[in-house]
């Protein structure tokens, strides 16, 4: 039996989403004998122009599509090809529906809901001509991996042939939940610019906490000027690099994910919680999409939605250090059970494994 996947993540490593549910995991499956060729849309330079603020080149954007649409024309030479999220953005699901009818077999994976790019746009043609775009994705595809159950749900009703549901994972050997000895109390954010509005709108959490505790805001992946943005409160801003995000996380105290409650925000899948809960570190979470389950089911924290329940529970932890060190042993635990790259590469494996007609 073949074992030759094609692999189309949307990004080059640097990209979270592309490591996360793609990258990661491909030495592991190797070693079970499965043969990848990779072939991101977007690579690094894209990332960096996109976060700096550059925006996105037209050129760019077209070479991207073109070098895609010439590695689907060699589909024949794999068993079955694994995209992450769909082939071309902001294209209807030509491609798709094509290899479908060929008899070519995808396996999608989702651990955002980006169908709301397209039925939620302010544009009203980008909402009529592919506002169910991801909705023929999912319902074409051989399988559909989902982070979380909104997602899922969203598979489902699409009429989705195969729905498969992997939680965001981390390799857990990467963290430590040792706590650096002399470090100051510090509460500490991971993400990217484009989701730091969060954190801004905490402010008068952050203000409080200062009247209590001498304390420091480390913020990984941020930039700069979120600084000023947060008066009265000690920030460091440091650059994500996978080499030092671990680092960075042991560092912290107490981690946070604050969300609005908006449809986008449900599509989330709590990774930066998961890596909070690998370090040892006790989270505070906004109660949004897929936080309650993982924050609860593991007993690692705090659920916040007001700025007074943030309050509180920033009260609550500082003031208990048996707390903090139960909730941080707590999710570790959870993260070696159930959301680990070994506690899920059974699932990935065989969503790439199916019935019928082999390549």
């Amino acid at each position: 039996m073949s074992r030759r996947v094609l692999v189309l993540p949307k990004y080059a490593r640097k990209g979270a989403s592309s490591r996360l549910r793609t990258f990661q995991y491909l030495p592991f499956l190797e070693d079970k004998g499965w043969d990848f060729t990779v072939k991101p849309l977007f690579d690094e330079a894209y990332l960096d122009s996109l976060y700096s603020g550059k925006g996105r080149s037209r050129s760019g954007l077209v070479l991207a599509y073109l070098r895609r649409l010439l590695v689907l024309f060699g589909f024949w030479r794999y068993r079955v090809i694994w995209v992450e999220k769909e082939f071309f953005p902001y294209i209807p699901a030509w491609a798709e529906v094509v290899l479908s009818w060929v008899g070519v077999r995808y396996v999608v994976d989702y651990d955002d809901a980006i169908f709301h790019n397209y039925d939620l746009a302010r544009n009203k043609w980008i909402r009529r001509l592919l506002g169910r775009k991801i909705d023929s994705v999912m319902r074409h595809a051989a399988c559909v991996i989902a982070g979380n159950d909104y997602l899922a749900e969203r598979a489902r009703s699409a009429g989705a042939r195969r729905v498969v549901l992997i939680p965001t994972v981390v390799d857990h050997h990467r963290y430590d939940a040792r706590q650096k000895a002399g470090q100051p109390f510090t509460v500490g954010w991971i993400g990217s610019p484009t989701t730091q509005k969060y954190v801004e709108q905490l402010l008068p959490a952050f203000q409080a906490l200062a009247q209590l505790q001498a304390f420091r805001l480390l913020l990984v992946g941020v930039t700069a000027d979120i600084v000023a943005r947060l008066p009265g409160v000690e920030v460091e801003v440091q650059p994500w690099s996978e080499d030092t995000e671990a680092a960075l996380i042991r560092e912290m105290v107490i981690g946070i994910m604050p969300l609005e409650d908006g449809p986008w925000e449900k599509g989330k899948c709590g990774y930066k919680l998961i890596q909070y809960m690998a370090s040892g570190v006790p989270v505070v979470a906004s109660p949004v999409g897929v936080n309650p389950s993982i924050v609860e089911g593991a007993g690692c924290g705090m659920l916040a939605s007001g700025l007074d329940e943030w309050e509180e529970a920033f009260r609550q932890l500082i003031s208990d250090v048996a707390l903090r060190e139960r909730l941080g042993q707590a999710g570790r635990a959870a993260v070696c059970k159930g959301f680990s790259i070994e506690s899920q590469l059974e699932a990935i494996s065989s969503s790439l494994v199916f019935t019928g007609g082999e390549r």
